[in-house]
């Protein structure tokens, strides 16, 4: 009977360690940035909701433009932490583009160049979705 129990808990503890395994395991697989770009949100091919900030994390030394549906985000409305890299922006009730995310699919491309030395312009596109 004993042994019974024993199996039965390796069983349940078996199907807890799965079950954690799934909900913890990051989605997607890792995307190749290119060498300035960082790090981005929302991720390609991501499902978020209407509160969606789009942001881009640059290496120190560049600067970045954003351009979302086609239309370039004007520079006043991007917040952007210099000593980071990080430019932020989502649509605003004041903003003159967009003022809120319809759902569907968006295109977000960020154009960069460097700040000092030779010129290292380059751009990075991708698609995600809004709920």
């Amino acid at each position: 009977m004993n042994h019974r129990l024993i199996y039965f808990g390796l069983g349940c503890l078996l199907v807890a360690v799965i079950a954690l395994g799934v909900a913890f395991n990051p989605q997607g697989d890792a995307i190749v940035l290119p060498a300035p770009l960082e790090a981005i949100t929302p991720r390609p091919n991501d499902s978020v909701l209407r509160q969606a900030v789009v942001e881009v994390d640059m290496a120190n030394g560049y600067v970045a433009t954003l351009f979302v549906d086609g239309f370039r985000v004007p520079d006043t409305e991007v917040t952007v932490v210099e000593a980071t890299g990080v430019y932020r922006w989502a649509p605003s009730p004041l903003g003159t583009y967009l003022t809120e995310w319809s759902p569907g699919e968006h295109t977000v491309v960020v154009e960069w160049n460097s700040i000092a030395g030779p010129a290292d312009a380059g751009s990075f596109e991708w698609v995600f979705r809004i709920q």
